[in-house]
């Protein structure tokens, strides 16, 4: 009762988004009474309350997740598919399945976290950080065996860059200092294999986890660096994937040349990324990106054989 409390508190504090008109021409795969079944069978007492519009949209459990992974193009990936009139996607990372205050509220508080939507749509969210947590995927596995997810991934070595210069620059906006990339990398003259960002792009160990509760044909695997080069193709196969109807097209992407990435074009509106996307990776000796190419050799090696599938990694 305690969490459905604070649930309905939420829903009458926090402002809600609501779809001005019903998209057309696709059908989400879970119902509305598919959802109130998980509930009941989730929720105690089955004291949970859908929050229904006036227009006919509802918050409801999403059918599909962006499961991750950190630094590999998550956020392009749901802005590209929010392109899309059949798509309705949380802004905010939700970390319902990861974070343990968040998932003892129950799913009544992660329907609340959903934007409204209409029954043919898909309701989707996205958290990097689901993919490389060990509870994550039997707790999705138990609220939805038939969820839809979506995995984008880069070159484990090129991950590991970025990651760590997403943490160096939240430092220096906060005026704080931080090390350089050598003293993460590199333990008594040889790579530290601890360091929690080569951890996150070992691909095959996380897979292997997911692949225990979900089959791989439930997994979509987006090319992350192919999305930077040319996002119109990998976008295609996410489509097709869901199931959704072609409604997006070449044309909705356009090179910022200032920039140095692909931008959005949507009914004659343009917009970009966030300017803490595409930033510059620091400069790393040849010699320790060799020692990264290596070290990912086997790994990845594992990954190809794991999924049926290579990828132009280093």
């Amino acid at each position: 009762m305690a969490a459905f409390l604070l649930g309905a508190v939420l829903l009458i504090v926090q402002p809600q988004m609501v779809p001005s008109r019903p998209a057309i021409n696709s059908k989400a795969e879970t119902s509305q009474s598919v959802q109130r079944e998980l509930l009941k069978k989730t929720s105690q007492k089955n004291d949970f309350k859908e929050n229904i519009h006036s227009n006919g949209s509802c918050q409801q459990l999403p059918q599909t997740i962006i499961i991750g992974v950190r630094k590999g193009g998550t956020r392009a990936l749901l802005e590209m598919l929010s392109l899309h009139p059949d798509i309705a996607a949380a802004e905010s990372e939700v970390h319902f399945f990861d974070w343990e205050d968040h998932y003892r509220n129950g799913l009544q508080w992660y329907i609340n976290q959903m934007p409204f939507s209409y029954p043919h749509q898909i309701t989707m969210e996205k958290t990097p950080a689901y993919f490389t947590s060990p509870k994550v995927p039997e707790r999705v596995y138990n609220m939805n065996q038939s969820m839809r997810l979506l995995l984008i991934l880069r070159d484990p070595s090129e991950r590991v860059l970025s990651d760590y210069t997403q943490v160096f620059y939240n430092h220096m906006q906060k005026h704080k200092p931080y090390p350089s990339i050598e003293q993460f990398l590199i333990k008594d003259g040889e790579l530290n294999v601890d360091y929690k960002a080569i951890n996150r792009s070992l691909y095959y160990i996380h897979m292997q986890n997911w692949l225990k509760y979900f089959p791989l044909d439930r997994i979509h695997i987006v090319d992350g660096d192919k999305l930077i080069k040319d996002p119109f193709p990998e976008i295609e196969k996410v489509e097709r994937f869901l199931k959704l109807s072609p409604q997006i097209n070449a044309s909705n992407f356009y090179f910022n040349k200032t920039k140095g990435f692909y931008c959005l074009r949507d009914s004659g509106r343009e917009r970009c990324l966030h300017e803490s996307k595409g930033r510059a990776h620091p400069q790393v000796d040849t010699w320790l990106l060799e020692k990264l190419h290596e070290y990912f050799h086997e790994p990845n090696k594992k990954f190809f054989e794991l999924v049926g599938r290579t990828f132009d990694w280093h």
